[in-house]
């Protein structure tokens, strides 16, 4: 992950240092033909801030903004939530690629502790655990196993947990193995409701509430290299009363679920808002319709959680997010 980082960092310095030269280059050729000397100093020197800035602004990413974290606290009311379910605390988190805390553990310690902090009745987590492998989330078990809920953790896979970005290279590997060995680590070793196109009914007083689970399901091709694995009719199968959807892709939502079926709350994650987010506005909206935080169309909500790990090993501005959504009897 981090060579990674330093290429693009490479890359980024050399097209934002050529930038003012290859300007330099035509105003000077103009220049020249009408006998006009040009100095190269200026554009010298703004060659030499721009990729000096660069690299300030990805170091601060790396050593501080990747692990700056936002709890984001809402209410969600609905006529159709039974009132024994009045109160009931959902913490949402999205997106470990837990690769990210490969340099510094105790950041996932701490991101866990944070979680367990408030005190949720259940933990919804919306899929990509790793991003290249089942190993990358071996050394973290102990640290995962805190994760502590009422009602335990749901979880979903996303496009990385179905292994499809790793080097095709390696002729021993096995992707259907990979993805079964990730899908017994959530079910057997961590103790997770791992919903894979399907459902998970939680019980109050004789009343209840059914969390839909379903592997990535991406509606447009929006974003890189995908894969579509989701069955929506499957997961909903025999399923009634007050649904929400856990679903990585939020292509998803107005693919499947807006205006198509009567699921009133759906969770996400996938976008990470490209990692950055200054002033409001993400350069994920380049690529996905919907890129962070609450959308609401004709009475169903989504949600977007922009996750707690990192694909590039940086955040600017779009800080890790912890989601606690409290049900609410209208």
């Amino acid at each position: 992950m981090i060579g990674m980082m330093l290429v693009s960092v490479i890359f980024l310095s050399i097209v934002l240092f050529a930038i003012p030269n290859i300007l330099w280059l035509v105003a000077w050729l103009v220049c020249k033909c009408f006998h006009y000397a040009l100095p190269y100093a200026p554009f010298g020197w703004t060659a030499f801030v721009l990729v000096a800035f660069a690299w300030i602004v990805l170091a601060y990413g790396y050593l501080i903004g990747r692990f700056k974290l936002d709890i984001n606290k809402w209410d969600y009311q609905n006529t159709d939530i039974p009132a024994a379910f009045d109160g009931y605390k959902i913490v949402h988190i999205s997106d470990l690629h837990l690769s990210t805390f490969d340099d510094s553990p105790k950041q996932l310690q701490r991101f866990v502790d944070s979680i367990n902090a408030q005190n949720p009745d259940l933990i919804c987590f919306t899929g990509d655990l790793v991003s290249l492998g089942v190993e990358e989330a071996e050394p973290y078990i102990d640290i995962l196993k805190q994760l502590k809920a009422k009602d335990g953790v749901t979880s979903i896979l996303g496009n990385h947990d179905f292994i499809i970005y790793r080097h095709r290279s390696d002729s021993t590997f096995d992707r259907e193995t990979a993805v079964a060995r990730l899908d017994s680590l959530q079910r057997n070793t961590l103790g997770w409701h791992l919903l894979r196109n399907e459902s998970y009914v939680i019980e109050r007083n004789g009343k209840k509430i059914t969390i839909v689970g379903v592997d990535n399901k991406n509606c447009t091709n929006q974003g890189f290299r995908t894969i579509d694995m989701g069955d929506l009719p499957k997961a909903m199968q025999g399923t009634n009363g007050f649904r929400i959807l856990l679903t990585h892709d939020p292509s998803h939502w107005r693919g499947e679920v807006v205006g198509q079926t009567d699921i009133p709350l759906t969770l996400c994650g996938h976008t990470h808002a490209a990692q950055v987010k200054l002033f409001g506005w993400t350069p994920a909206s380049w690529t996905f319709t919907d890129t962070d935080g609450r959308y609401d169309e004709n009475g169903q909500t989504m949600y977007i959680n922009v996750g707690l790990g990192c694909t590039l090993p940086a955040r600017i501005g779009a800080n890790a997010e912890i989601t606690v959504i409290t049900l609410k009897h209208k």
